[in-house]
């Protein structure tokens, strides 16, 4: 399932959100994972300090992503079909095929990004009455795809910074 043009459904809203969850977990265990090898040319502050915002502010967007799901009335999805559906759709380059940590954490960090602005938008021109409040899910879907665009920009600058 991808970001159509209208979300109708509580089942397929709670299906997207559920891929906005496993996007999360992607980023996340990816920063920890880059954070525990960096190499000593690339440990610094400023990356170090990336990484484990990247890994807490995932955690955040998750826990905020299934308090949604848990206002709808939808059937759940099996964990193991939606990772399939985003490692399909949104992670078919592993972080070995990146140069570099920034390189890959940006690239996470810019999947994101689209995925929330592409959900957003389908719920906007969709005019179907959720289980939950929908200036709820709007604010909280902008609230995070915000997030995800200053996360663009840290891992830009330090990039800029390192030329």
């Amino acid at each position: 399932m991808t970001v159509n043009d209208r979300v109708s459904t509580d089942n397929q809203l709670a299906r997207l959100l559920q891929i906005g969850i496993v996007l999360e977990e992607v980023v996340e265990v990816r920063a920890a994972r880059h954070y525990e090898t960096l190499s000593p040319d690339e440990r610094d502050a400023d990356v170090e300090e990336l990484l484990e915002e990247a890994r807490e502010e995932s955690a955040d967007h998750r826990h905020r992503l299934e308090g949604l799901i848990d206002q709808l009335n939808a059937e759940a999805v099996p964990l193991e079909e939606v990772q399939t559906l985003v490692e399909a759709r949104y992670a078919q380059t592993g972080p070995e095929g990146f140069d570099g940590v920034l390189y890959d954490q940006l690239h996470g960090e810019e999947t994101a990004y689209k995925f929330y602005d592409d959900l957003i938008e389908a719920v906007e021109a969709s005019d179907t009455d959720y289980a939950l409040d929908r200036e709820e899910l709007l604010a909280t879907l902008k609230a995070i795809r915000e997030e995800e665009a200053e996360g663009v920009e840290e891992v830009t600058k330090i990039m800029e910074a390192r030329e």
